[in-house]
């Protein structure tokens, strides 16, 4: 059962209220406590920073401190703030989550700046064609097609629940009239060609996943997760089936974990797709984003 906190927050003012939630969080030994109880206590109010600094003065109502204590619990029990707020902020755009679906991450990023690097070199006339295997939110396609006004992309994943959730986020950016959602093991159901295939696939060895934090383990899709024994399955899987639907000159670029690159180059070799450039790594250093191109008969 998870536990009571001992005070509310009813009458406390704003500014009071953040630092005592704060506190509360710092003592559950919670990294990044200032932010998370900014962040909590403004969608419990509606504000944004500049309103929390702006109405620090103002007392808390009795709902609003009730709702506040519910995601303080939340919180402390390990919840992610995104899965409690049920958004998260990628590539500068809101995305909708749900039990199905991967919390998107920042390290996901160098994904679409790699493709968006790779796009840029095109000289193609036709509009681009991109699939983006496992799509989960849809938020790698979807920043894409934001980034690529007259690109048409799909998204593929098993699970149904995700990409409702991906088609609502398509409906609520704006970009539904360009993005197709189909159930599918990786790209079993397309058929090609497309010009940049993506895919942040899952790639935790079976044996890790306890091992991760309870925010990722107790509260992101095992599915999404899991990368089987070795952590490879879903590249073994869907790098074939990617360059059977690259057109040529096509890019195919997966997000990789930490030391897995230059596994996935071999993979990627194997499967006869040409390495024309470095991994791309992520903000801490790592190689993130690993891609490979379809070379013209």
């Amino acid at each position: 059962m998870t536990r009571r906190m001992g005070s509310p927050f009813t009458g406390q003012s704003i500014e009071s209220a953040r630092r005592a939630l704060a506190a509360r969080l710092k003592a559950a030994q919670l990294d990044e406590a200032e932010q998370d109880a900014r962040v909590l206590l403004g969608a419990v109010l509606g504000l944004d920073l500049t309103g929390l600094i702006a109405q620090a003065a103002r007392p808390l109502t009795a709902a609003e401190a009730s709702r506040l204590v519910q995601h303080a619990e939340r919180r402390i029990a390990g919840e992610p703030v995104a899965r409690i707020l049920g958004t998260r902020e990628f590539w500068g755009l809101p995305f909708r989550l749900s039990e199905a679906t991967l919390v998107p991450r920042p390290d996901t990023e160098t994904v679409v700046e790699l493709a968006l690097e790779i796009f840029r070199e095109r000289n193609a006339a036709h509009p681009p064609r991109i699939a983006d295997i496992g799509t989960g939110s849809g938020a790698i396609l979807l920043a894409l097609l934001h980034e690529i006004p007259d690109a048409f992309g799909i998204g593929t994943d098993l699970s149904l629940s995700a990409l409702v959730t991906a088609r609502d986020n398509a409906a609520a950016l704006g970009l539904a009239d360009r993005a197709a959602f189909v159930a599918c093991s990786y790209a079993a159901a397309l058929s090609g060609p497309f010009d940049l295939i993506v895919s942040n696939p899952p790639y935790i060895p079976s044996a890790e996943i306890p091992k991760l934090s309870i925010e990722v383990r107790e509260h992101d899709p095992h599915l999404a997760l899991d990368g089987g024994n070795d952590g490879y399955d879903a590249y073994r899987a869907l790098i074939p089936q990617a360059t059977d639907r690259l057109a040529p000159g096509g890019a195919l670029v997966v997000e990789a974990g930490q030391g897995q690159a230059r596994n996935i180059e071999t993979l990627m070799a194997a499967a006869a797709l040409s390495l024309d450039r470095p991994p791309k790594a992520d903000l801490a250093g790592i190689s993130r984003a690993v891609s490979a191109r379809k070379m013209p008969p």
